[in-house]
């Protein structure tokens, strides 16, 4: 059964801030996401900002969101800005765009 149209867990739009685009932030991410098992997806602002969605267990969202507020390689991220949901189950994986 795809992973589509199951609800399952929390969604997460998070806002990284700060030296995040042209240091391989949407790449790192999703590598992550996708080690974790999260569905949802990350893409460029026009402002310079990172905007990921994840959805998934809560505890595993949250463990995402810390590691690409502190532990991006290359990133100096200076605030993550967290709006919290209810999954939709819309995602198929996640995916960089």
């Amino acid at each position: 059964m795809s992973a589509v149209g199951r609800i399952v867990g929390v969604r997460a739009k998070v806002t990284f801030k700060g030296r995040v685009q042209g240091v391989f932030f949407r790449a790192n991410c999703e590598e992550r996401a996708r080690m974790l098992g999260l569905s949802g997806y990350v893409r460029n602002l026009g402002n310079g900002d990172v905007e990921a969605i994840f959805e998934g267990e809560r505890k595993i969202v949250e463990e995402a969101i810390e590691w690409n507020e502190r532990e991006q390689p290359y990133a100096d991220v200076r605030e993550a800005v967290v709006e919290w949901d209810e999954a939709t189950g819309e995602f198929d994986g996640f995916s960089r765009r």
